[in-house]
C-alpha cells in the first residue's frame, strides 16, 4: 500500500462528529459576512448603514417617524437617529430577554414577520440589525420610550451589559451608533459621504414628505445635507430631467392602492430619444425591472394607442405604436410598496409578484387615461412623438436589413478591421478599442494573440445622444463594435452572448482621446448598458512619461494628480553619477513601439486599468444628457464651473 493511500484511509477514519461545527448566535455572520451583506468591500461597508436606515424608514412607512438623521462621526463610525416609536424594550417571551437585545443579537428576529408591527417594509429577513452588530467592533443603542432613555452596548455582537435606564426624556425614537470591524472590512472602513448622500436623496424622493439628513463630522470634511421632497417621485423625475428639454411642464403623477399594494408612478416626456425608466419595490431599486415595470409598460402602450385611435390621430388601418415607440424620450419612476414582495434574479433586484402586473396596470391606466382626456394638447404631443419614433424605427429596420445583407450584424461575419484572438473563452478574452490605425498597428503586433483582440476605430464616432436609430445603425464604426462583441443590438441584445468579458477603451492621453472615450462610453451606456452593469467595461491607462537612461527606459509615469511629483522622483532616482536621465512624453499610443505598449498598457501583470461602473443611474443619465445632449446651456454652465485652468495639449 502506498503512503498516499494510507493517509487517505487515516483521514477517512478521522472524519467524525467532532469535526462538525455548529456556529452559535452571530458567529455564522462573522464567518461568512458576504452571505449577509453581499461583500466585505466598500459596497458591503456602506450596506451596513442601509440596514439600520431601512429600519428607521420602515418606521416612517408605518406612519410613526418623520425625521431620520445619519451622522458620519469623526472616527468613521455611524450614528442613525429617528423619531419613531423606539424599538420595544419589554421582555420578548421566547428569549426571555428585552426585545431590543433580541433584535440586535438574534438572527431572524424582527417585527416584519406578520406580528402586526409593520404593514410594508424593505427589510424582510429580520437579519439587518443583528448582522450590523456582528460585524461591528462596538455598537450601542439608545431607545427613547415611555419617558425613559434605555441603553445597551455590544462588542462584536456580544452583550456588554444588560439593558439599563440612563435618564428621562419626553422624546420617542431610536439612536443606533456602530463602528465597523476592520478585521472584517479589510479593504476599507472609511465611509464615502457622496455615496451615502446619493442613496439618502433617493430614499427622500421615494418616501414623500420624509425628512432625512446626513452630516459628515470628520475633520476638514464637515458638511451637512438635508433632503425633503413633498412631490416625492414627481420631484425625482424633475431632478432627472433637470437639464433636458421637456414636452410638458409638470410630471404626470399618479398614486393608488389595491389589495394592500400601493403604486406610485411619475412620468414626463423629453424631446430626446432616450428612455429612462426606474423602478423600486419597498424602496429597493429593482435594476432588472419586474412585474411592476411590466404592468406599467403594458398600460402605457395600450392607453396611448387607444387614445390615438379614438381621436383619429392614428387611422384605423395604421399599425399600433409599439412599446419602444411610446417610450422614446420618456423619464418615469415607478414605486410600489408591497406587504410581501418576492424578488427574483441573482442580485435580488427583480420583482416577481405576479399580482403586481394587474394592479399596476389598472391603477396607472385609469389615472393616465384621465390625464390624457383632461390635457388634449399634451396628449397630442405625446402621441405625435410616438408616431415620429415609429417612423424612425421603420427606417432603422430597413437600414438594419440592408446592413445585414451588406456587412451583417451577424456573428458569422466579423468586421474586417478586427484582429481577433484565438481563444473562444469569453471569460478570458479582451477586446481593445484603439484610436486610429497607427496605434492599432502597435497594438496588433504587441498583444498576446491568444486572448487579446484589437478593433481600431477611425476618428470620432457618432454622438448617439443626439442621433436617431437609423443614423446609429448606418454608422460603420458602431456596427463593427456590436458585431465584434456578439451581443446583438436593440431588442435582440443578449449580454450572455458576449464574446469578450473585458472591453477595454484604449485611447491617447490627449483631448481628442478623451473625447473619443466619452463618445464610446455614451454609446455603451445607452445601447450596451448590461455589458456595463456586468462590470465588463474598462479604460486603459497608458503612461504619460517614460524616463530613459541612454536608450533604456527605466520607469513609466502614469497620468494622475501626482504625475509631475512622480516624474521628479524618478529623475532624482536615476540621475546618479554622469548619466543623466531624459524624459519622453507619450502624446499618443502610436509613439510607443509594440514592446513598450505591451509592457505598459496591455500586459495583465503590469498594466493599470480603471473599471467603469454605474453607481447611480439617475446621476449618470443626467451627466450624459448634460455633456452630450442637444442643450448647450447646461454644458456651458458645467464648463464654466469646472474649468479651473486650461492646459491645451497640442
Amino acid at each position: 500500500m502506498t503512503e498516499e493511500t494510507k493517509n487517505m484511509e487515516q483521514r477517512a477514519q478521522e472524519y467524525d462528529a467532532s469535526q462538525i461545527q455548529v456556529l452559535e448566535g452571530l458567529e455564522a455572520v462573522r464567518m461568512r459576512p458576504g452571505m449577509y451583506i453581499g461583500s466585505t468591500s466598500k459596497e458591503g461597508l456602506h450596506h451596513l448603514v442601509w440596514e439600520i436606515v431601512d429600519n428607521s424608514i420602515d418606521e416612517a412607512l408605518a406612519g410613526f417617524a418623520g425625521h431620520i438623521k445619519v451622522y458620519i462621526e469623526p472616527d468613521n463610525s455611524i450614528t442613525v437617529v429617528d423619531d419613531g416609536r423606539g424599538i420595544p424594550v419589554d421582555i420578548q417571551e421566547k428569549t426571555g430577554r428585552p426585545a431590543v437585545e433580541t433584535v440586535f443579537t438574534v438572527l431572524h428576529a424582527g417585527g416584519k414577520f406578520g406580528g402586526g408591527g409593520y404593514k410594508v417594509s424593505g427589510g424582510l429577513h429580520g437579519v439587518g440589525s443583528s448582522v450590523v452588530n456582528a460585524l461591528s467592533t462596538q455598537l450601542d443603542v439608545k431607545v427613547y420610550k415611555n419617558g425613559k432613555i434605555h441603553y445597551q452596548e455590544y462588542q462584536r455582537g456580544v452583550v456588554v451589559n444588560d439593558l439599563e435606564i440612563i435618564g428621562d426624556t419626553d422624546l420617542s425614537g431610536t439612536t443606533v451608533h456602530f463602528t465597523p470591524d476592520p478585521e472584517i472590512f479589510t479593504e476599507t472602513t472609511v465611509f464615502d459621504f457622496d455615496k451615502l448622500a446619493k442613496r439618502i436623496q433617493e430614499l427622500a424622493f421615494l418616501n414623500r414628505g420624509l425628512r432625512i439628513s446626513i452630516s459628515d463630522k470628520r475633520e476638514g470634511q464637515e458638511v451637512e445635507k438635508e433632503y425633503h421632497y413633498e412631490g416625492g417621485i414627481g420631484s425625482y423625475v424633475e431632478f432627472i430631467n433637470e437639464n433636458k428639454e421637456v414636452i410638458f411642464e409638470n410630471p404626470i403623477y399618479t398614486d393608488g392602492e389595491l389589495d394592500g399594494i400601493s403604486v406610485e408612478v411619475a412620468m414626463q416626456y423629453t424631446t430626446g430619444y432616450q428612455e429612462t425608466v426606474m423602478s423600486f419595490a419597498n424602496n429597493i431599486h429593482t435594476h432588472e425591472g419586474g412585474t411592476h415595470e411590466q404592468g406599467f409598460r403594458t398600460a402605457l402602450t395600450r392607453v396611448i394607442n387607444d387614445y390615438a385611435k379614438k381621436n383619429k390621430i392614428l387611422k384605423e388601418n395604421e399599425d399600433n405604436l409599439t412599446g419602444e415607440d411610446v417610450r422614446e424620450g420618456l423619464t418615469a419612476v415607478i414605486s410600489v410598496k408591497h406587504p410581501n414582495p418576492q424578488f427574483e434574479g441573482q442580485t435580488k433586484t427583480k420583482l416577481g409578484n405576479s399580482e403586481v402586473v394587474k394592479i399596476t396596470n389598472r391603477l396607472f391606466s385609469e389615472a393616465f387615461n384621465r390625464f390624457l382626456l383632461e390635457n388634449p394638447q399634451v396628449a397630442k404631443k405625446i402621441v405625435e412623438k410616438g408616431i415620429l419614433a415609429s417612423k424612425a424605427r421603420i427606417a432603422a429596420k430597413r437600414a438594419r436589413e440592408v446592413t445585414r445583407k451588406k456587412s451583417g450584424l451577424e456573428i458569422s461575419n466579423l468586421p474586417g478591421k478586427l484582429a481577433d484572438c484565438s481563444s473562444n473563452n469569453a471569460e478570458m478574452n479582451e477586446l481593445f478599442i484603439v484610436e486610429g490605425d497607427s496605434a492599432g498597428g502597435s497594438a496588433k503586433s504587441g498583444r498576446n494573440r491568444e486572448f487579446q483582440a484589437i478593433l481600431p476605430i477611425r476618428g470620432k464616432i457618432l454622438n448617439v445622444e443626439k442621433a436617431t436609430m437609423d443614423k446609429i445603425l448606418a454608422n460603420e464604426e458602431i456596427r463593427s463594435l456590436f458585431t465584434a462583441m456578439g451581443t446583438g443590438f436593440g431588442a435582440d441584445f443578449d449580454v450572455s452572448k458576449v464574446r469578450y468579458q473585458k472591453l477595454v477603451i484604449m485611447t491617447d492621453a490627449d483631448v481628442d482621446g478623451a473625447h473619443i472615450r466619452t463618445l464610446l462610453l455614451t454609446l455603451i451606456y445607452r445601447f450596451m448598458r448590461p455589458v456595463l452593469e456586468a462590470g465588463y467595461v474598462y479604460i486603459a491607462q497608458p503612461p504619460i512619461y517614460g524616463v530613459k537612461v541612454g536608450s533604456e527606459i527605466k520607469a513609466y509615469i502614469q497620468p494622475g494628480v501626482n504625475q509631475e511629483e512622480e516624474l521628479r522622483q524618478a529623475l532624482d532616482t536615476y540621475s546618479s553619477g554622469r548619466s543623466k536621465p531624459t524624459v519622453q512624453r507619450y502624446k499618443g499610443l502610436g509613439e510607443m513601439d509594440d514592446h513598450q505598449l505591451w509592457e505598459t498598457t496591455m500586459d495583465p501583470e503590469n498594466r493599470l486599468m480603471a473599471r467603469v461602473s454605474v453607481d447611480d443611474a439617475a446621476e449618470a443619465d443626467k451627466i450624459f444628457d448634460m455633456l452630450m445632449g442637444d442643450r448647450v446651456e447646461p454644458r456651458r454652465e458645467f464648463i464654466e464651473a469646472n474649468a479651473v485652468y486650461s492646459n491645451l495639449d497640442i
